[in-house]
């Protein structure tokens, strides 16, 4: 059974991954994937604000 900060650092992994495709996305003009992946983010951000993570640093895309 995963320890709550093994959780956490997982969810920072893939709110991290996340927020690349998003900046590749939206460079792209790709706006059906960054909203596809806008879903996925705004998931993962609630879940960490939730374990207490300090989002000032890692995110990126501020929405």
């Amino acid at each position: 059974m995963p320890t709550s900060l093994e959780v956490t650092k997982a969810a920072i992994d893939d709110f991290t991954k996340i927020q690349r495709h998003m900046l590749l996305a939206k460079e792209e003009g790709a706006t059906k994937t960054y909203a596809s992946l806008k879903d996925e983010y705004l998931s993962l951000k609630a879940v960490l604000q939730v374990a207490g993570v300090n989002l000032t640093d890692i995110d990126k895309i501020k929405e």
